[in-house]
């Protein structure tokens, strides 16, 4: 590759924002200090400090004082302006791209859509125009023993911790405070403190678009942060996706105020290839989606059940995928897989790799092309070879591997496909539709694709079952996360 096959006006501008967002002010912040790297290149890009427990408590006050005014504001206010920050943040797209690119190492060539377009063009429009619902439910008339009218009214639930991981920083951020901010919640927004950057920028284009103060605050932290929020007897409701282990800590630290949490922790997800398919249509098409983002993505289809009729034509026909598969540079247009966010990861999935391999298990395809220099990179790895129990198939490795296993029978692939703690997502392909269907019904997921599906839309629930979270995000559903119910009845 030349410097000119990865030419970009922006390949290396950093956003320039160091400062917290707290009310109607951008605050020094007066916490920890810590290097924030490019996982490309291995280059410290900034050094930025967290919020000290004062700020903390501070934005959680911000947000309580703003609650109130914007909680009062009509639907369609608010509507106007939630679309007024969708505006500001597709104007700033040149901006939010390359910060991506270069702290989460997602390839420019995938992260135009996934990382900033599907955030603001679906996700925080839809939010918008979801502001508008009026929910009211009338229940008519009760006549014992008394009669009676009764309403059903939702009213929001308060100030919202929303705390969001580093593998989709915009998207996650919009996934809680679109939804917060159109049930009339306020926010105090905490990013991974491995990709604080594009967050800080977020809080600054919060402030051009003129939403009321404390509407919604930015801070950074590392854990003492994410705890003292998470915890704070100010906040109403946690919003956290991350990893299960994080999420049960979530869980204890809001426990003691009985807060309300969402959770969204990741999978295990079955891809589910039966009978009669022909997988030499779809084996590049599946490899390729559970590789997206360097395989750093909580619904990657990453465990491949194949009829044993199947396997071997699938492994053969999956070759291709792997030649398309090119790992480096996030700038140059050809790549495909980026990084791993840091060393520690990157050391965690090739442990897994070898792991696999130590218990007998096989690498049956890979890429075997020289990694570059630099940079946090693992080469895309299929294991097969492996029990049901082998950690490699049960637990979320969230890197560039995947393990394939055979099955008889339906009854065999619904058995292994349940087989995890997680439960978030699966995918079944499938030329009878009916059976496809009856498959997708027995399978314990919060998302189940038929033939591949298609996007995440912004009107469908998104989270899952067991170790996969509690609660749900995006559409009516993840609306109703920051709305409390309230039964209203008269007599008449």
């Amino acid at each position: 590759m030349t410097q000119t096959d990865a030419a970009h006006p922006m390949r290396d501008w950093i956003p320039p924002v160091r400062r917290l967002t707290i009310g109607d002010r951008m605050v020094e912040p007066e916490g920890e200090r810590w290097d924030v790297y490019n996982p490309a290149t291995e280059e410290v890009i900034a050094n930025v400090g967290g919020a000290s427990a004062d700020q903390v408590d501070a934005a959680v006050a911000a947000a309580r004082e703003a609650f109130g005014p914007w909680s009062r504001l009509s639907g369609e206010e608010r509507s106007r302006h939630i679309h007024r920050l969708a505006d500001v943040l597709e104007a700033a797209a040149d901006r939010l791209l390359p910060s991506i690119v270069n702290e989460v190492g997602t390839p420019v060539s995938l992260a135009s859509y996934l990382q900033v377009r599907m955030a603001v063009e679906q996700h925080l429009r839809w939010a918008a125009e979801a502001a508008k619902i009026d929910r009211t439910q009338h229940l008519g008339g009760w006549n014992e023993p008394v009669p009676t009218m009764s309403d059903v009214v939702h009213e929001p639930v308060g100030v919202v911790a929303a705390i969001t991981g580093y593998n989709y920083p915009l998207n996650l951020a919009v996934f809680k405070f679109g939804a917060a901010l159109a049930a009339g919640c306020t926010v105090v927004l905490l990013p991974s403190p491995r990709t604080p950057l594009t967050t800080l920028l977020l809080g600054e284009l919060i402030r051009e678009a003129g939403l009321p103060p404390g509407v919604m605050n930015v801070i950074i932290g590392q854990a003492d942060v994410g705890k003292r929020l998470s915890s704070h007897p100010g906040v109403d409701r946690v919003s956290f996706t991350g990893s299960d282990g994080v999420g049960a800590q979530i869980m204890a630290q809001a426990a003691p105020t009985l807060k309300g949490v969402t959770l969204e922790l990741g999978g295990k997800s079955p891809n589910i290839v039966m009978p009669g398919v022909d997988v030499r249509k779809i084996a590049v098409e599946m490899h390729l989606r559970w590789s997206r983002n360097a395989g750093q993505g909580c619904a990657a289809l990453a465990r491949l059940l194949v009829h044993e009729s199947s396997y071997d034509e699938f492994l053969e026909a999956g070759a291709a995928a792997f030649d398309q598969m090119i790992v480096g540079d996030p700038w140059d247009p050809a790549t495909n897989i980026g990084p791993m966010i840091r060393p520690d990861h990157q050391q965690r999935v090739r442990g897994f790799i070898d792991q696999a391999v130590a218990e007998g298990g096989s690498k049956l395809l890979e890429v075997t092309r020289p990694l570059p220099d630099k940079g946090w990179f693992v080469n895309p790895v299929l294991l097969g070879g492996l029990p049901a129990d082998a950690r490699a198939v049960q637990e979320e490795i969230f890197g560039p591997v995947a393990v394939i296993m055979p099955f008889k029978d339906t009854e065999d692939a619904i058995r292994l496909a349940n087989d995890t703690p997680y439960g978030l997502a699966a995918n079944i392909w499938c030329d009878d539709p009916a059976e496809a269907r009856r498959v997708a019904e027995r399978v314990r997921a919060g998302t189940v694709w038929i033939n591949g599906g298609g996007s995440m839309r912004p009107d469908a629930p998104f989270g899952g079952y067991g170790r996969s979270g509690l609660g749900r995000e995006l559409g009516e559903w993840g609306m109703r996360e920051y709305l409390e119910v309230k039964h209203i009845q008269w007599r008449v």
